[in-house]
């Protein structure tokens, strides 16, 4: 054969069938645009990477999506052959953040028509590609019929160039992504919140200055030699950052981050192959499915390869991820994001990075979260003792106890939840005595120093009063006191005697609030 036909099946796999989720055009987009900012200032085009700028438009209103940057733009010379062609893309693999030239054809998928438009330095053109993504639909499908096309008919149905003439914009340069008619069914691309939400642990941006650790982040990188790649992005004109913070919510109430913890991994040359980072926290729980920034993420080019589950397979069990918040930063160049992009091409590196993770994960994360989950689960059994103990107290204060059994009830209460506080205080003991250089023992003694500073600092102190301890309560000595019935002066002794073995009936019945609420509706009654 003198030439091979490409069928036109092959664009419905690279615009339709390529993704899963519609919002990844954003991420697609904006990895050709940062690649052109690096050029760029590589040229001397712009001064530096933070004179470079990616600016989002959606509009509601018209169905239009507009993404453009101030980068290089494309040559007249150069336009039709870079942007007809497909993955036929001059970018260099462990340069550029994309290299295989099919990320473009994306938008295709989600709207009516896509335009490219382009203005070069120096050059008085601006150079427009219109792209007829409804007929494209069309003829796939008159194929899928039986109307037979190659990819190349189709391709030369659907472009259209175009080029004005413009004196005006001869110190102009940057290209224009325009998403037009977007499909009724990707609405939700036209949707700032959750555009800004996905762009936010996606796209290469700054860490929120608000997020306390990202100084220890970036000082991190540096001590490394790792530049974290970071690029101006707005939406609908506002800037677009990292959205960590410290406070989240657990299956087990609140918790927060307080410091952060590093792990770098190096092959046998002593390259660095990739590196991370995780908040610590009190790990009291799995973290709330609704907490946008849960997971540990994984990233290439400082862009989020996949979703937040992407290393989920990599944990010793899967709810692993979800106690954690962190980023995990692929260095080495053999580490090749797929054509989806949402894991890596497999190969050796792969392999290597696969094991590296998996060991980490289970010899040392896995343990933390376990034994800080043991730890926070022996702090409140000395809580729970220590609350008993304090109701105990101001029981016998106030005479609320009803006779000599509540008593004797409650004593043994007391003494079981002492028992539980004292194997309680042993087990955190045992586990502060984790050596130091164990990497699970060393995130432990930091989260366990951390629940024993807060508790310090939080503990309201118990005022002295005259009544027994619990090594000391005995009938005599409450049947010598008044009886929590006695308060019910408009009863006789008798119809105290009555209520007061009702009481108890009420306190064996249920549980201790329920019983106290019953109790006092009660007394309010016959006071």
């Amino acid at each position: 054969m003198d030439e091979y036909v490409f069928g036109a099946n092959i664009l419905e796999n690279l615009t339709t069938g390529m993704y899963k989720d519609s919002k990844v055009s954003y991420r697609e987009y904006i990895q050709n645009a940062c690649d052109q900012i690096d050029k760029a200032v590589e040229l001397g085009i712009l001064p530096s990477i933070e004179d470079g700028e990616i600016n989002i438009w959606l509009s509601e209103e018209n169905r239009t999506i507009s993404i453009e940057d101030n980068a290089t733009g494309i040559p007249i010379a150069d336009f039709e052959k870079t942007l007809a062609n497909i993955a036929d893309s001059s970018k260099k693999l462990g340069t550029d953040k994309g290299f295989r030239g099919i990320g473009r054809l994306c938008g295709l998928a989600y709207c009516k028509e896509l335009v490219f438009t382009s203005t070069a330095l120096e050059e008085d053109v601006i150079s427009i590609m219109r792209c007829n993504a409804q007929k494209m639909r069309e003829l796939l499908t008159r194929n899928v019929n039986g109307e037979k096309f190659t990819a190349s008919e189709v391709l030369n149905e659907i472009y259209k160039f175009e080029y004005k003439k413009d004196k005006s914009i001869i110190s102009k340069h940057g290209f224009k992504v325009e998403l037009v008619d977007v499909n009724a069914e990707n609405t939700d691309l036209l949707d700032f919140q959750q555009v800004k939400n996905y762009l936010s642990f996606t796209a290469p941006v700054p860490y929120k200055n608000t997020f306390p650790f990202r100084r220890e982040i970036y000082n991190h990188a540096a001590e490394i030699g790792f530049n974290i790649d970071e690029y101006t992005i707005k939406l609908d004109g506002e800037y677009i950052f990292k959205k960590y913070s410290t406070h989240f919510t657990t299956s087990k109430g609140d918790d927060e981050i307080f410091d952060v913890e590093f792990k770098d991994f190096y092959d046998d040359n002593g390259n660095l192959t990739m590196w991370l980072w995780f908040g610590l926290s009190k790990f009291k729980a799995i973290i709330s499915k609704d907490c946008e920034m849960r997971g540990m993420r994984l990233r290439k080019e400082n862009i989020q390869i996949g979703n937040e589950d992407a290393l989920q397979k990599l944990f010793h069990e899967d709810r692993g991820q979800h106690y954690f918040v962190g980023e995990l930063f692929a260095v080495s160049k053999d580490l090749i994001p797929n054509s989806q992009r949402d894991y890596f091409n497999e190969n050796s590196m792969r392999v290597w990075f696969e094991c590296e993770i998996k060991r980490y994960f289970k010899d040392a994360l896995t343990k933390v979260y376990y034994e800080c989950s043991s730890a926070n689960s022996s702090f409140k059994k000395i809580d729970d003792y220590n609350k008993k103990m304090v109701e105990h107290q101001e029981k016998c204060k106030k005479n609320d106890y009803i006779d000599s059994e509540h008593v004797l009830q409650t004593e043994q209460e007391l003494k079981a939840a002492e028992e539980e506080a004292r194997k309680a205080q042993a087990n955190i003991d045992k586990l502060k005595k984790r050596s130091e250089s164990s990497e699970a023992g060393a995130v432990l003694t930091r989260v366990i120093s951390r629940i024993e500073k807060e508790r310090k600092k939080e503990k309201k102190p118990i005022k002295n009063v005259d009544i027994p301890t619990i090594e000391n309560v005995s009938t005599p000595f409450v049947s010598a006191k008044k009886r929590r019935t006695d308060k019910l002066s408009r009863c006789n002794k008798q119809e105290r005697k009555l209520i007061g073995k009702i009481f108890n009936i009420i306190i064996k019945s249920t549980d201790e609030a329920t019983a106290e609420y019953i109790i006092k509706n009660i007394e309010e009654e016959f006071k």
